[in-house]
């Protein structure tokens, strides 16, 4: 029974596939849509996540640098806090620079290094928002 059920889902699966293997040809060498959102996702990691997140990793630094020699003083634990804040803030630097490279190592290999972001959508005109309800602006009157 189970080798029956096997085969069926493989002959289904299959059938649903073989229009996308046929039409595989018309897509755009781009990647289409989803070339356009990887390249969005790629840009927004490159250009904003990636600083974000190392900013955020240099005030934790300094943060457990402050701890460590001002305010650690002659507190032992506090200065082993502000070491262990420094050696964790260390070590997410080197993990976020890590995958920044694997980031820019998956743009290179797929070749969406270069590009800028596209089809971002812009906001949205007034004309699009007004409906034909007698929605009026202070510029859409009679002249």
């Amino acid at each position: 029974m189970k080798n029956i059920f096997t085969k069926t889902t493989a002959l289904i699966t299959g059938s649903l596939l073989t229009p996308m293997l046929v039409f595989a040809q018309q897509f755009d060498a781009d990647g289409g849509e989803f070339g356009v959102f990887l390249t969005n996702i790629l840009g927004f990691i490159n250009a904003i996540l990636i600083p974000f997140i190392l900013g955020i990793g240099f005030l934790v630094f300094v943060w457990g640098m402050f701890k460590f020699f001002i305010y650690g003083g002659a507190n032992d634990e506090s200065k082993e806090s502000g070491k262990s804040l420094m050696v964790y803030a260390t070590l997410g630097f080197v993990l976020i620079i890590i995958f920044w490279g694997v980031v820019n190592l998956i743009a290179n290999a797929t070749g969406f290094e270069n590009r800028d972001l596209q089809n971002i959508p812009e906001a949205i005109p007034v004309s699009a928002l007004q409906s034909n309800a007698g929605v009026t602006t202070p510029n859409s009157g009679p002249r």
